[in-house]
């Protein structure tokens, strides 16, 4: 199948999912030739059940499901699932859009690959999922602090884990930077190159060279 063969037959598959469900696809898309539907988040378990159940979908399998941050958005975050048919070999995203507090309802019910999923969502985004059989922690420890993945967490984190020797034990302790600051030189090759004589970063360690002998020895 040629790319825009590919293209057409991805656009009547998204005009025939959206005609199907009216109310619960809200936008439908073609970014680099991927069909993206944006659905209603409380209807993303009918959507999905949809995509796996409707013999011209197919999509028998979930591949992923993941978060995305947008701090600037009311509803800064968006859940993005991407399903896979086999038989009829097309990918599809869907997603939906939820904020800090508001959970998206979970569709193990649906998919059972979701499980970990959602749970890895939940960890490192902190997006909540309504009747989720076991949502807790699966990539950071249980005693971890806050999401990872989010835009406004620091890159130092809050809490740095050691082995205490003397309590025989993991200890957490607040974030401390152990140097002020570094000093880097910022002097570019071709900066080095504009002076008299040509100074090049890390030249000034090299150790100087010895001097040549001086031509038609000792006369």
């Amino acid at each position: 199948m040629t790319p825009s063969a590919q293209t057409t037959a991805l656009k009547e598959l998204g005009d025939h999912i959206a005609q199907a469900l009216p109310g619960v696809v809200t936008g439908v898309a073609l970014p680099h030739g991927e069909l993206t539907l944006t659905v209603a988040r409380d209807r993303v378990s009918q959507a999905l059940g949809f995509l796996r159940d409707d013999p011209r979908c197919a999509f028998k399998l979930l591949m992923d499901v993941c978060g995305a941050d947008y701090p600037e958005r009311p509803e800064r975050f968006e859940v993005v699932y991407h399903l896979l048919s086999l038989a009829k070999n097309q990918r599809i995203r869907v997603k939906v859009t939820t904020d800090e507090a508001t959970p998206v309802p979970s569709v193990v019910g649906v998919y059972n690959s979701a499980n970990w999923f959602e749970r890895e969502a939940w960890d490192l985004y902190g997006i909540l999922f309504s009747d989720h059989p076991d949502l807790r922690r699966i990539l950071t420890d249980y005693g971890f602090e806050g999401h990872p993945l989010r835009k406004d967490f620091p890159l130092t984190g809050y809490v740095e884990v050691r082995y205490d020797d003397e309590k025989k034990r993991v200890v957490y302790e607040p974030v401390k930077l152990t140097q002020d600051f570094r000093f880097f030189d910022f002097l570019s090759p071709w900066e080095g190159m504009t002076r008299e004589p040509p100074v090049l970063p890390g030249d000034e360690k090299a150790a100087p060279a010895p001097a040549a002998p001086k031509a038609g020895g000792d006369d």
